[in-house]
């Protein structure tokens, strides 16, 4: 077979290796092709045209198996938490330094991060005081591409009564980052769920306030929580 010369240093590609880091999880299982097409928003022919190309470079960026998904390969997988590891620098850089509202720092980032300079990222992460955490909670990879997996879940499997910490919120969208904000609900905080209404709703406290509020699935579905312990700050 051919190798097809793939230039590795595209916006396109960068994207395509960090959406099959995202959707193939801590266990790196291997993504169907229609859940890559559903999240970059790029129709099914072109994303069987890229995997082709991506599994046919030189090194190989993934490994493909046209109708049994696709995972990264060694060579993808270090460019890929390369990549991610910018995005989080920027996005902890752009909230914390800059004063960005949490819902627009992930949009800023996505474009900022195929361009930055080792010397910037270096600089940035110093001037954070080398972070381990994104605004949203998310690990940021070390410089050496270590990343230690995170033991959330949604928060919609929780337990009714359990008391729950939320570990992360997510970035995809911007107005659910808006709802969360104005109700509270940030990384590290302590919450409850006190009922499931048959709409699909949920009633939560948060910390140790008795006010009562209401989320929608949605919403729940962003919030990525572990159990509390005495361990987890208040």
């Amino acid at each position: 077979m051919t190798t097809r010369r793939v230039n590795v240093n595209t916006e396109s590609v960068d994207n395509y290796l960090k959406a099959i880091f995202a959707l193939g999880g801590a266990e790196e299982e291997r993504v169907a092709s229609t859940a890559l097409a559903e999240r970059l928003g790029v129709a099914p022919a072109s994303i069987t045209n890229m995997l082709q190309k991506l599994a046919s470079a030189s090194p190989p960026l993934v490994q493909y198996e046209r109708h049994k998904g696709v995972r990264l390969s060694p060579a993808g997988r270090r460019r890929a938490l390369e990549i991610v590891r910018h995005h989080r620098l920027l996005e902890a850089f752009l909230y914390e330094v800059l004063n960005y509202p949490i819902e627009e720092v992930h949009d800023e980032a996505e474009r900022l991060e195929h361009f930055i300079s080792e010397r910037l990222e270096e600089r940035i992460d110093a001037k954070l005081g080398r972070p381990k955490f994104d605004p949203h909670g998310h690990c940021i990879p070390a410089l050496d591409g270590r990343m230690p997996k995170q033991r959330a879940t949604p928060l919609t499997v929780a337990t009714k009564g359990e008391s729950l910490v939320v570990e992360s919120i997510s970035d995809q969208d911007a107005s659910t980052l808006k709802q969360l904000k104005a109700k509270h609900i940030t990384p590290g905080v302590r919450l409850q769920i006190k009922r499931r209404n048959v709409d699909g709703t949920f009633v939560i406290t948060i910390g140790d306030s008795s006010k009562v509020l209401n989320i929608s699935h949605q919403v729940a579905m962003a919030i990525q929580i572990h159990p509390a312990s005495n361990h987890d700050p208040e």
